[in-house]
């Protein structure tokens, strides 16, 4: 869009300096071939003068007027006089006509475009034959026809050509505004895809790690204080640790020096080390480059899932495979935990976040388990 921008602003500048342009031609041609006496040639020059101080005047000096269709009638009228009175005092004058034309199509609209169109092509016909051609008649209204037909034709497409490209600026322009707003949508819920999941992180074990270390140093007394302050410093600590990890999930920093692949694999064996259980990761199909956010995505929705499994599942091995298919990705982890019974609803916020996080991708989450045969989750989005 801004290359069209500056190319349509670099044709605007040189379609205001061919005017110019040609009128200096003419006049060098006229200079050169004309057959007029000194006095005729200075009256030429004073015309070709006030033509040059007219245009830049009202036209170039101030282009805020140009949207004033009064002070525009007074300049393509001046226009119009200085273009009759050069053109039959002299035929080479006659390419100043495209002067007239270029004005008329940037500052004229409807039938009074086509107006002023056709009485200058009217004018440079006479300009052609030097004045109205008694003893040739005949010949001067065929070419009048000829010229008013074409000028009015071309000046007719040039506008409707000028016109599909305003609107086509304009649907350009609302179709970026349109994809700001989708991505400032999407930035939103991700925003709310991050409350959903640092929601869940809290209930699940921040606030019951809290509760559980109220509970310990309320139940103390003389004879167990000892038990229950250290019970209470681990539950501190572990809370801590979780606190912690949260924090720093806000932003996967595994992925600013790794492919996805190697992030996952960074992922298992910390959540490996920690739970002691072990995770093997399969990477299938040809790796290759996605949106940030789709890995992001990703890999978040890795992190979830062993979440849950720490938390829930007890199982004694789980399994990430990472597969890049023709047009889409797809995450499966899988546990032989305890499974739980898809039907039962849950109170649990890990789901649901990963859910949010997928769907905004345009992708799927799809979840299989059954009580004592584990659970199976499975991320598509496309590539």
């Amino acid at each position: 869009m801004a290359a069209l921008d500056r190319w349509e602003r670099r044709l605007v500048s040189i379609a205001r300096v061919i005017p110019y342009f040609v009128l200096t031609v003419t006049t060098v041609l006229y200079s050169i071939f004309t057959t007029q006496s000194a006095a005729e040639r200075w009256f030429t020059y004073g015309v070709v003068a006030f033509g040059f101080a007219w245009m830049t005047w009202w036209f170039t000096l101030h282009p805020e007027w140009h949207k004033r269709s009064d002070l525009m009638a007074v300049f393509i009228g001046g226009v119009i006089v200085f273009y009759a009175v050069l053109g039959l005092q002299e035929h080479w004058f006659g390419a100043v006509s495209y002067v007239v034309y270029v004005y008329a199509s940037e500052l004229l609209r409807g039938r009074w475009m086509f107006i002023v169109v056709a009485l200058t092509a009217v004018l440079a016909t006479l300009s052609l034959f030097g004045g109205y051609p008694w003893d040739a008649q005949a010949a001067f209204w065929l070419l009048l026809l000829v010229f008013v037909v074409l000028a009015c034709t071309f000046t007719y497409v040039g506008h409707v050509t000028t016109e599909q490209s305003r609107l086509r600026k304009e649907l350009l322009d609302e179709n970026e505004g349109l994809h700001a707003q989708l991505l400032v949508q999407a930035h939103e819920a991700g925003v709310q895809d991050e409350r959903h999941r640092l929601a869940g992180e809290i209930h699940d074990t921040l606030a019951q790690g809290l509760a559980g270390i109220i509970t310990q140093l309320s139940a103390a007394t003389p004879a167990d204080w000892e038990r229950r302050v250290a019970v209470a410093t681990e539950l501190a600590r572990s809370n801590l640790t979780e606190a912690r990890r949260s924090v720093h999930a806000l932003r996967p920093p595994a992925l600013d020096s790794a492919a996805l692949h190697e992030a996952l694999d960074d992922v298992a064996a910390g959540w490996s080390t920690i739970t002691n259980v072990p995770v093997s990761v399969t990477l299938t199909g040809a790796v290759r480059t996605m949106h940030p956010e789709v890995e992001v995505a990703l890999l978040r929705t890795a992190q979830e899932a062993l979440s849950n499994v720490a938390k829930h599942a007890s199982a004694s091995r789980v399994g990430l495979t990472l597969s890049y298919m023709e047009d889409v990705v797809t995450l499966d982890v899988r546990d032989d935990g305890v499974g739980f019974d898809l039907t039962r609803p849950s109170n649990g916020f890990g789901l649901p976040a990963m859910r949010h996080r997928v769907h905004r991708l345009s992708g799927a989450l799809f979840v299989e388990s059954e009580p004592g045969s584990g659970t199976a989750i499975s991320a598509r989005v496309p590539a």
